[in-house]
């Protein structure tokens, strides 16, 4: 579908989902977006649904100014994915051997491991700019600087929540890895301050929803965030890296006899900050559950743990500012989840793939998204379908 525009305060709402559609808060968050004065323009996609402080899946672009909120509190939160050279014949009828090998070797929920891992250890990674990284987090705020050895073990974990690692299948029986994750709490802690910082400013005092605060360019603030947040996105690119590392080799053990080979990753932020330029104008882009759509660029759309997912490649729409949605998007809340679904329900939601189907996970039953396939149709102007995958095994935090 093309987008549909609903008036604004400054700029119209581009809508790639029929605004009807959409939750009256998050409706009234995108509104209030459009009442700030450094925005230069606001796409919404078809996972859209209520967030804290800002949308998820807004696509907000501002000129000199960028808003903490708008990027998430897990900033750099993600997706990579592996195509290997096993196929489905390779995988035996029961998994729970290999969920069981993973769960071993990834941390999950807020778990992390013993001691940090060396990524020289791992294949595929090595040890060059890993020293440079750590580095630089001497120069992260003070306010999580007592964080530093709990961020080094946590490098290489999963989390909670929607996070995920996932054993595929595709159209053509090709057995894929994929994983969900970002920067873990350091990530958290670090958005926290500065959306704090950003609402003590005097040019946010007058703004219509203080969660919205932003900082401007030329400012100290805006230069220590900004250097908190590449961090912090390199960290969550890091923490994806090693976990994929993890995963590997978990499977190269576990399938020995068949050598398994695998492609180059796949990896996408949908939760950062990038500098782009549209119709010479110079923009900070914020995606908070969105991914970057540029011409050829290659995404990760998962569904839920008992859905499709998908791998993408990017149409380049500029009315979209080159982005698509990132994943299929919650259509009730954790709370209502637990309520209005059972056990029972997650059981049979997750027919076939070997998971968790225990009341800890009921809030990410596949009942409480959108449909996938619904958020793909409303996005064929923004990505084409490289790879249509179902899971086989799915670990959950």
């Amino acid at each position: 579908m093309s987008y549909t525009e609903v008036p604004g305060a400054r700029v119209p709402i581009r809508m790639w989902t029929d605004p009807a559609a959409v939750e009256g808060q998050a409706m009234q968050q995108l509104r209030n977006i459009t009442t700030l004065p450094w925005l230069h323009g606001l796409a919404v996609m078809p996972d859209v649904h209520y967030g804290r402080g800002a949308t998820v899946g807004s696509v907000i672009a501002m000129r000199d100014a960028v808003c903490p909120a708008a990027v998430g509190v897990d900033i750099g939160c993600g997706m990579s994915a592996v195509k290997t050279s096993l196929t489905a014949a390779d995988l035996p009828d029961d998994l729970s051997r290999v969920r069981s090998k993973i769960e071993q070797a990834i941390p999950v929920g807020m778990g992390m491991h013993g001691e940090a891992v060396d990524p020289s250890t791992l294949y595929g990674l090595g040890s060059a700019g890993w020293a440079d990284f750590w580095a630089r987090f001497d120069d992260v705020a003070e306010a999580v600087k007592f964080r530093r050895d709990r961020a080094a073990r946590q490098m290489g974990s999963l989390g909670g929540g929607n996070h995920f690692v996932e054993l595929c299948v595709d159209m053509s029986d090709s057995v894929w890895l994929m994983l969900h994750s970002g920067s873990r709490n350091i990530g958290k802690e670090l958005a926290d301050h500065h959306m704090s910082v950003a609402r003590s400013l005097p040019h946010n005092q007058g703004i219509v929803d203080r969660d919205l605060a932003v900082f401007v360019s030329d400012t100290p603030q805006m230069a220590a965030y900004r250097s908190d947040l590449y961090w912090a996105q390199e960290y969550a690119a890091k923490n994806r890296a090693i976990m994929m590392a993890l995963f590997q080799e978990v499977i190269r053990r576990e399938f020995r006899k068949a050598r398994v080979g695998f492609e180059e990753p796949i990896s996408c932020h949908h939760n950062y900050v990038s500098e782009e330029t549209y119709d010479g104008v110079d923009l900070l882009v914020t995606r908070k559950g969105a991914i970057r759509a540029g011409a050829g660029d290659l995404g990760i759309i998962p569904g839920s743990m008992g859905t499709r997912s998908y791998i993408v490649r990017g149409l380049g729409n500029e009315a979209a500012y080159n982005s698509a949605s990132h994943g299929a998007g919650r259509k009730m809340s954790r709370n209502a989840a637990k309520k209005r679904f059972t056990v029972e329900d997650l059981a049979k939601q997750t027919e076939g793939v070997e998971c968790r189907k225990d009341s800890g996970v009921v809030d990410e039953i596949p009942g409480a998204y959108k449909k996938i396939e619904q958020v793909m149709r409303q996005q064929q102007d923004l990505v084409e379908v490289v790879a249509e995958l179902r899971q086989v095994v799915c670990v959950k935090g």
